[in-house]
């Protein structure tokens, strides 16, 4: 574990911030260059998606601002109540009184005239509930059944709820990231490792038992099989990336974004990144995020409250995670998957609790230094 002085732990979050900080505004940037011919054509002013993101900008903000102030022993003690609560509103997306189907997912619900995509705060309630849960169970001598059984339930019930939406990635990428941090915790290890590959036939029965998965798998290998039809969307995002080359045609500039791309400011919105800046700003985005998995796991590792330390760890990873997927998913490195880069693809649910573990973050430093849990 790393020995951080406050000092270093706080410059550490500063750095942290600034990074995130930097992230969220090349986000609206490139929202705005990559959307704006679609929004005009779609909802008639260029600013459309724009605006809506810097609403939730400031959302995101509030929410960040309140989990900072909140003192941290009420996050511990509502833990259970809030995975319990997002388990519940994300069961909602099942229910097809609340449910908003798009793209042939059930991801989204309506409550009161308010959208928003409700496996997002399931994201935050599972992290939270898994450093609840090693916080409680690591130091202690407990049998499978009282410690690694729990946790495969704990993993289990949001998972299928997320795989009946269907959503697949996010469900890998929220497994993914739990069992890094137990792997890292070094909770039931061996247990881990066994449970890790009995999940791989698992994972082939799903893709097999369902025909659009196999279609996105057989497209991953060979997109020039149908350039009109599954292919498409991979084949332009290369010619988008390619036509960055090493300088980029200039912010703005990007052709893709004239309806060739599709999702061109949500899912694939690194494509037009690509074309725009060039290699060079893609190598400089690229190292922000390196750059926020060292200083994360710095601070992380810095966490003497192991309820701090797990959680932040949770949020580095799933961060990290999230990236790695995109930018693979739109190389063509990896199957179409649906999940946006974290801080600068558009959406609103994402950003907003995203920015509130941020708050959650800070908070957690501030109580390590202030020993207020």
């Amino acid at each position: 574990m790393i020995k951080a002085t406050q000092a270093q732990t706080y410059a550490d979050l500063r750095i942290l911030l600034s990074i995130i900080a930097l992230l969220v505004i090349l986000g609206s940037i490139f929202i705005y260059s990559s959307s704006s011919v679609y929004a005009l054509e779609r909802h008639g002013y260029a600013h459309y998606f724009l605006y809506r993101q810097l609403i939730g900008i400031l959302v995101g903000l509030c929410a960040l601002s309140i989990a900072a102030l909140i003192p941290l022993k009420t996050i511990h003690k509502l833990t259970p109540f809030l995975f319990i609560s997002s388990i519940g509103l994300t069961a909602l997306s099942l229910v097809p009184q609340f449910a908003s189907r798009i793209h042939g997912s059930s991801r989204w619900i309506n409550i009161a005239h308010i959208s928003f995509q409700p496996s997002e705060l399931l994201k935050v309630g599972l992290l939270l509930y898994i450093a609840y849960f090693l916080d409680k169970k690591i130091n202690t001598q407990q049998s499978i059944l009282h410690s690694f059984l729990p946790l495969i339930i704990i993993l289990a019930i949001p998972s299928i709820i997320l795989l009946k939406q269907p959503d697949f990635g996010f469900t890998a990428t929220l497994v993914s990231t739990v069992l890094a941090v137990c792997f890292i915790a070094q909770f039931q290890v061996t247990p881990l490792l066994i449970s890790m590959t009995g999940l791989i036939p698992l994972v082939i029965g799903l893709i097999i038992c369902y025909p659009y998965r196999m279609k996105r798998i057989t497209t991953f290998l060979n997109p020039w099989q149908d350039p009109q039809g599954s292919g498409f969307q991979i084949i332009q995002s290369l010619i988008a990336i390619g036509s960055g080359g090493f300088w980029g045609v200039g912010i703005g500039q990007s052709r893709q974004k004239f309806f060739y791309l599709p999702m061109q400011h949500t899912d694939f919105i690194f494509s037009i990144i690509a074309e725009e800046i060039g290699f060079i700003g893609i190598f400089g985005l690229v190292l922000l995020y390196v750059f926020f998995l060292y200083y994360g796991l710095r601070l992380a590792c810095a966490m003497k409250n192991q309820f701090s330390r797990f959680f932040i760890l949770g949020f580095i990873i799933v961060i990290s995670l999230q990236t790695i997927i995109n930018m693979a998913v739109a190389t063509g490195l990896a199957p179409t998957k649906g999940l946006g880069l974290p801080f600068i693809s558009y959406g609103n649910t994402g950003l907003v609790t995203t920015l509130l573990m941020v708050g959650i973050v800070i908070n957690m430093v501030k109580s390590e230094k202030n020993k207020r849990f």
